[in-house]
């Protein structure tokens, strides 16, 4: 394997130079793999790429005992390679020079669980090529006596103290395959990572210097790991713009203080009221959704809760507070409290939390279930007087920053944020959560249901499926109230999701969802995320691509694509007796050709050296509200410019999703050949609504391109010669060519 896999990767994978590469090893026959790990299916499958007619994969345990991941060794059973358990080599039988055979002895396992040769079952399968795919063995005798004197084992590796990797010898350490330990090259490449460190250890004590047993290796390092996301909101520095949602993630002061050293910049606690507005939890109250169809486990596209404010009292989030911007000075802490429509609750409220140390307070005035019946969160939120006044009364008592967090429960979101700065804001959150029923069963019950009765309330819905609604509330308010901070929450999952939000206008972002879909770790793909994002925007050369995706290649089930059509002259599906014939013709088309990576679907550019910065990576606050002026009303949009859809029968697989979805919730304009299947759009009837590329299962075999000439709306009756439009400057095409076009 480690001189057959290098040749095949070095003629299937161009690209990291340009250079020429080497063909692909010939091979032909029967070709017998020895292993069971992930390196000996890679050999069975790259060998039937080069020729092979029969793969044996031989090892000596049985099936449960394969080491490879179940998706490699599915695809080399998927590609007909035979798996032969319980037999160990013994001798490989040669003819005219050649391999003719190899000899086995049937392996078992005794009771004590060790795997013997039994040499009174000899068997032989006889093969053209072997292949070794299994665990490395120390051999050669001038590498053993140059280790002299290290203790061996019986199978000819050194002995290792397994938690330090250190041999006999003090100072001799051991790691990688040579210490007989690792099972899998994951656990080999740990094992020489606790053996460097050990290493340092042991240097580090000759000269007094204690170093912790647990290992502490640096992360891997690029020039991205210098990009600084950190962020000023009215005079705060946030060292990046993550931070936990009042919400279940910050249900107590504990919770918080991991979350911080798990590296998330800052907190808003749960929200506190004072002790006579204490609440009392019911339960369930936290559900996953069903926005997306019934999906279970992590990866929820939504939520619903009935789950009020913090049950712990206001004198608990304030000593929290305190602790913890003791302990985390760098680190963000932000109050969230409530009260009803009392100037005097307020005040108070916001003076404790003031003089905890906090570095900034959340009103919340939006929470969506049972503190709107006791006068409180959105039942105060969705009145623009009662936000105004709330406000006014806070900035009354309050020198640090405050945030109103904005209901999206209402009409029109802008008119209460402009309410919240009239009272003295500094910024606002948006969008708390959705109000909502998630479901009901078939006998009427919806979920949660609490108590004997199996009553519930409408909840507040949060995750992916609120997104759409969060990113237009902040971008709203964002083009209304420019300059004004805006705290983002609402489906933020990703470093992809958090640059919409700041070009979209908001500053920092508040997660809640998608901790409840995996924990506090998330924030190490967000972080490093969005460095990546802001630094790939100042490379040159990748204008093309998409944030961290190039653009898609024409691939046909991830293979690239030969055109079928510049060879024979007619499209051919991949389905039935056509994909035959199809991969006949491709065959006898790559016999024609020298080197098959010098075709033009498998060029690859040189990409060494790597593309330059054309300028420093850009600060979050330089990309905060860059896509407003893309944001704007219907009348805005250019009614001239029309695109129409256009299908790669080579990336099509025949599935007839467009075909339907336009048929019966488009314009017809999609017809399949009678006799391939293969769909062509009309463009007489394509309007460009999108849907075929909407709901096309394979990315970009459907792309919308410019229409050729005007786009002329097809009316059922005509309009009379007399009409008129009652809104001409919305009706009428926008002037082309200095004249008005109907």
């Amino acid at each position: 394997s480690k001189s057959f896999l290098p040749q095949v990767a070095r003629a299937s994978k161009p690209g990291m130079c340009a250079c020429k590469t080497q063909k692909l090893p010939e091979l032909f026959g029967t070709v017998i793999v020895l292993g069971a790990g992930d390196t000996a299916f890679d050999c069975a499958t790259s060998a039937l790429r080069c020729g092979a007619k029969r793969v044996f994969v031989v090892f000596r345990k049985g099936f449960i005992n394969i080491r490879a991941v179940p998706e490699e060794a599915e695809l080399a059973k998927q590609e007909k390679c035979e798996f032969v358990p319980f037999l160990s080599p013994q001798e490989v039988v040669m003819k005219h020079g050649r391999i003719a055979a190899l000899k086995f002895f049937r392996t078992e396992q005794d009771d004590e669980g060790r795997w013997i040769e039994d040499a009174e079952q000899p068997t032989k399968l006889k093969c053209d090529f072997v292949i070794s795919a299994f665990g490395s063995g120390l051999y050669d005798a001038k590498v053993k006596n140059a280790m002299a004197p290290l203790k061996m084992t019986r199978w000819g590796t050194p002995e290792v103290d397994v938690t330090t990797m250190e041999t006999s010898e003090p100072g001799v350490f051991c790691g990688g395959d040579l210490a007989g330990v690792a099972e899998t090259a994951v656990e080999a490449v740990n094992d020489g990572k606790i053996a460097a460190w050990s290493i340092h250890r042991y240097i580090q004590k000759k000269f007094n210097v204690t170093v912790p047993s647990t290992p502490q290796l640096p992360k891997f390092y690029t020039d991205i790991d210098n990009v600084d996301i950190s962020v000023d909101v009215c005079g705060i520095k946030f060292p990046n713009p993550y931070g936990l949602a009042s919400a279940p993630p910050a249900t107590t002061c504990g919770m918080i203080r991991r979350a911080f050293e798990a590296g998330w910049g800052f907190a808003v606690t749960k929200t506190f009221g004072l002790d006579k507005d204490i609440v009392t939890n019911v339960a369930p109250r936290i559900v996953r959704g069903t926005t997306s169809g019934h999906i279970y486990g992590p990866g929820q596209g939504a939520f619903l809760n009935i789950e009020l404010i913090s049950e712990k009292t206001a004198a608990y989030w304030c000593q929290g507070v305190t602790e913890l911007k003791t302990d985390f000075p760098s680190h963000v802490v932000i109050a969230s409290v409530m009260a009803s429509y009392c100037k005097e609750d307020w005040q108070e409220l916001v003076i404790m939390a003031q003089d905890a140390g906090s570095d900034g307070i959340e009103l919340n005035l939006s929470c969506p279930h049972g503190m709107g019946e006791r006068g409180m969160g959105l039942a105060c939120g969705q009145d623009p007087d009662m936000v105004r006044n709330i406000c006014t009364w806070v900035r009354e008592v309050c020198t640090i920053p405050f945030f109103a967090k904005m209901t999206p429960n209402v009409t029109n979101i802008v008119s209460i944020a402009k309410a919240a700065k009239e009272g003295g804001a500094d910024g606002v959150t948006a969008i708390n959560t959705v109000s909502g029923l998630m479901g009901l069963n078939m006998k009427g019950v919806a979920w949660p249901a609490v108590g004997k009765e199996k009553k519930t309330t409408y909840g507040g819905v949060s995750g992916n499926a609120v997104k759409p609604m969060a990113l237009k509330a902040v971008s709203a308010i964002a083009k209304a109230l420019p300059g004004f901070p805006i705290l983002a929450t609402g489906g933020i999952d990703s470093a992809d999701v958090t640059m919409q939000f700041l070009l979209a206008g908001a500053s920092t972002m508040q997660v809640s969802s998608a901790i409840q879909n995996q924990d506090f770790t998330v924030i190490e793909d967000y972080i490093t995320g969005l460095k990546a994002l802001l630094y790939l925007s100042s490379i040159e050369g990748l204008e093309d691509w998409d944030g961290q995706s190039p653009p898609t290649a024409r691939t046909q089930k991830g293979k690239p694509v030969v055109s079928v059509q510049n060879i024979i002259g007619k499209n051919l599906p991949n389905f039935g007796p056509y994909a035959k014939e199809k991969a006949t013709v491709v065959a006898e088309e790559k016999k024609k050709m020298q080197n098959l990576l010098e075709t033009e679907e498998s060029s690859l550019e040189q990409n060494r050296p790597a593309n330059k910065l054309k300028s420093l990576p850009p600060k979050v606050a330089e990309v905060i509200g860059k896509a407003l002026d893309k944001i704007g009303t219907y009348s805005d949009l250019d009614n001239r410019e029309h695109v129409v859809a256009l299908i790669d029968p080579e990336m099509c697989i025949n599935c007839g999703k467009c075909y339907m979805t336009c048929n019966d919730t488009g314009y017809q304009a999609i017809e399949f050949d009678p006799e391939t299947h293969l769909p062509r759009v009309k463009n007489d009837s394509c309007t460009g609504c999108t849907l075929c590329y909407s709901v096309c299962p394979i990315i970009e075999c459907i792309q919308m391109v410019p229409r050729s000439g005007l786009y002329e709306p097809k009316r059922g009756v005509a309009l009379s010669s007399d009409w008129q439009p009652r809104l001409p400057d919305m009706q009428l095409r926008k002037k082309m060519d200095n004249a008005i076009v109907q």
